[in-house]
This record gives C-alpha cells, structure tokens and sequence, in this order.
C-alpha cells in the first residue's frame, strides 16, 4: 500500500505530537535544543522550496456555496477574559479600534465601521487544523495588503504581528497574550484578508469578533483571532520568546505554509 505524505499531514502530526508529549510528562521535544536546530532546520528549508516552486500570488483553493460546512468549529480560545473585552462586546464593538503602526510611515487607527466601509474580499476557502479537523467557510473582510499599503511600509519592514485580545496564560512580562506573525509575503497575499463576517454574518465572539486574519495558505493556528493591534518589525528579537508567536514560542513551526 502506498501512502502519499503531504506537508499539511507532515505538521498536524508534528503538533499534534508535540502536544501529546507534554500532556503525558515526557521530555518536551520542543524545549530540547538539539531536535529544536533540527526542526527549525527543516522549516527553513520548506518555506524557501515553497517560495522557489510556487508563485507568491498562487491562490488557495477556493469552493462553492455549496460546499460550505453545515458546522465550523470555533478553533483556540472561544472568549477572551477581561474586563476591556467585555465592554467591547456590549456595546457591539463600536469602541473597538485596530491601531498599526510600528515600522509604517503613517500609523493609524481604524474603527469596525471604516473597515466595512474599505474594498472588501469574498473567498470560500477550507481551514485546515493542527489538531485534525477542516471545515469550509465564506470569509468577507479587507485585504490586508490594501491596509498596509495605504499606511506605507518603512526601510527594514519584513513582518506584520498581530496582537489579539485573547490572554492564554497570566503572566507578568505579557508572554501569555496570544500573538501571531506573518511575513509580508504572506501578508500582501491577495487571500489574506482581516475578516469581519463568516458565511454572510458579522463574526461571533467564538470565532473571532470582531476581526480575525485569514492567511489561507498556512494552517489554521496562523489566523489568529480578536484582533487589536499589526505591528510591522524588522524582527522577533524583542518579542517574548522570539519565535514569532504564541504557539511557535511554545514548539510549533512559524512557518505553516501549505
């Protein structure tokens, strides 16, 4: 019997294997140095394969209405603990604003409304998992690039992070609030887009009200969700655990292409 071995595989049993060995108290792959050169290694090289082999603007697949999934599981947190996040939610997020800056020639800050009111993007596309499951969606919200663009990207820009509202662990130096980061291929991308309706409605708080990313060619932890602020740096130098994001300080690949 022959087996076809696909990179998405490759990762979902990576992380799904990563995940069962600290539940059962095994030495963590992922905090072992050696292993850790190892995969860091490897992702290296897949995301400069896949950026030789495909085009930058080649597009995820995308389906048909009649292809969207009666049900599309919430992935991550379901709610964000906190008082500001509450507040956010009662009034509709109308007091909600998404600020970026860092690394751009004209910060901004830009209210729900003015994002509905920016070009917008449409696309039935499948989220793929780590933890095994997929699910097909239509997501409608602005392309990300068009947002960066009109703010103006600075010398040395080479990554857009995003911060959410979600705190995953209670920490002092703030390395437990969920963060994500893409580089500005990805973000320029035409499917990646900042989300602000799943399947012709306004986002429900389990799946990311009121903003979340879809990066529709990297694996679902990538398309962080409560989004609050893009900050574009030239590096993850000074970011908690230096790896680019909540996940991938904890043993998964920044890298999630596939």
């Amino acid at each position: 019997m022959t087996f076809s071995i696909t990179r998405r595989r490759l990762l979902i049993g990576s992380a799904a294997g990563l995940g069962a060995i600290s539940l059962t108290g095994c030495d963590d792959v992922a905090q072992n140095a050696k292993v850790q050169a190892v995969l860091e290694m490897a992702e290296t090289l897949t995301m400069k394969s896949q950026r030789l082999l495909v085009p930058r603007d080649r597009l995820a697949r995308e389906f048909s209405e009649a292809d969207i999934s009666p049900i599309f599981r919430s992935n991550g947190t379901s709610q964000p603990d906190g008082e500001d996040y509450a507040r956010m939610m009662e009034t509709g997020f109308a007091e909600w604003r998404l600020k970026i800056d860092g690394l751009v020639e004209h910060p901004v800050e830009l209210s729900l409304a003015d994002l509905k009111r920016l070009p917008s993007r449409t696309q039935i596309t499948r989220h793929d998992c780590v933890e095994g499951w997929s699910a097909i969606g239509k997501w409608t919200g602005v392309p990300l690039g068009l947002i960066l663009q009109s703010a103006g990207m600075r010398p040395g820009a080479r990554y857009a992070v995003f911060y959410c509202a979600d705190q995953l662990e209670q920490t002092i130096d703030g390395s437990g609030t969920y963060y994500e980061s893409v580089d500005l291929i990805d973000a320029f991308h035409p499917q990646t887009i900042l989300a602000y309706q799943l399947n012709g409605k306004d986002l429900d708080v389990a799946h990311g009200a009121p903003l979340r990313l879809r990066v529709e060619r990297h694996l679902g932890y990538k398309h962080a969700k409560y989004l609050m602020r893009i900050e574009i740096k030239d590096s993850f130098a000074s970011l908690w655990g230096g790896k680019g994001g909540f996940w991938e300080d904890r043993g998964y690949e920044w890298y999630a292409g596939i």
